[in-house]
């Protein structure tokens, strides 16, 4: 007669959140978005950013 083996501990299952997930703050608060200057100042470096990041349709 065999025995059955035990059965393997499961992980807990993560807890459910019932927070408004409104009054948290998401990474689109944080991360810079478009259209905000960059503290370089301009000059060169903005047209090297511009040169760089242009499409290859516009060369």
């Amino acid at each position: 007669m065999s025995t059955a083996p035990d059965p393997e501990p499961r992980a807990p299952k993560p807890a459910l959140v019932f927070d408004d997930p409104l009054d948290q703050q998401s990474s689109d608060d944080t991360d810079r978005g478009w259209g905000e200057r960059s503290d370089s100042g301009g000059g060169a470096a903005d047209l090297k950013r511009f040169l760089d990041e242009k499409p290859p349709h516009h060369l």
